[in-house]
């Protein structure tokens, strides 16, 4: 028994030096590739992902772990099968919220690339030069960035190139853009100026719709409220003594409350969630 602690001892220094010594591997690798050629992407060194592969899980199979605890305080398999029928539910509206954070990055990025493109032009640079910097800055020519790049730099239809890039959600100011480009082909008007009032109307639509989501915040949580309050009532009858699960999971009258009351509960959010999504297109 006296040998454990050293043993301990000698195992938790082994793995502090194999660290360590990783460590400094990482370290002299970056350094290597920084000084030979610019800033290159190190990988990271430590990834939960990379040795725990149920990290790299997405966030809707969470539904499972809840609807298996909920299946084994109600001693029930109804809520293991209701968390498997809500995985592919919740996929799509976190698909949907990353669809819609797209959309306003790659809105960002046209913002961000009008600017660029009338700095470029104020500081001597042709149309096309100027675009091929400003676009490797902005990064929003996603998809279309090879084409678009390519016209700007071997005298391609640089407008017919951004308006192919328009067509992907949340890039509509690539259409503005194109249309300034053939004015100022056309007949010889500021590109930058034309940019310039491009980009103070992005922006501005922008800060409307910034202010339009603030206004119907409220909304939103009182949404979230509705959708908590049969938690809250759960909440309750544990509180008091009872065992509200076994009395929905196990009994005919249970049963019948459980699904008349989970259809009105979807009939209410999806009405609530109808009513905001009119006003916000609106």
């Amino acid at each position: 028994m006296a040998g454990w602690p050293a043993y301990v001892a000698a195992v938790c220094a082994g793995a502090a030096a194999w660290l360590t010594v990783g460590q400094d591997q990482g370290l002299k690798r970056a350094r290597l590739l920084v000084a030979g050629a610019g800033a290159v992407a190190v990988p990271p060194m430590w990834s939960w992902a990379r040795y725990l592969p149920w990290a790299r899980l997405r966030r809707e199979w969470l539904c499972l772990p809840v609807a298996l605890v909920l299946a084994v305080l109600g001693e029930s398999v109804l809520p293991l099968i209701a968390g498997a029928a809500a995985v592919p539910l919740v996929r799509r509206r976190l698909r949907a919220r990353e669809r819609r954070r797209e959309q306003e990055r790659r809105a960002e990025g046209v913002i961000t690339l009008c600017g660029a493109v009338a700095g470029e032009l104020r500081a001597g640079l042709q149309p096309g030069q100027a675009l091929l910097f400003a676009a490797r800055s902005a990064g929003a020519l996603g998809g279309a960035e090879a084409a678009v790049l390519a016209a700007a730099r071997f005298g391609g239809d640089v407008p017919q190139a951004l308006r192919e890039a328009a067509r992907e959600p949340g890039a509509d100011g690539f259409a503005g853009i194109a249309a300034c480009w053939r004015v100022a082909v056309d007949s010889g008007a500021g590109l930058a100026a034309g940019l310039d009032r491009l980009e103070a109307a992005l922006r501005a639509e922008r800060d409307q719709r910034a202010d339009l989501q603030t206004q119907l915040a409220g909304a939103y949580s009182t949404i979230a409220l509705l959708a908590a309050l049969p938690l809250a009532g759960l909440g309750m009858g544990w509180a008091l003594g009872t065992d509200p699960l076994r009395v929905l999971l196990h009994t005919p009258a249970g049963l019948v409350c459980l699904v008349v009351g989970g259809l009105l509960e979807v009939a209410g959010l999806s009405w609530a969630a109808r009513i905001v999504r009119r006003g916000e297109e609106s």
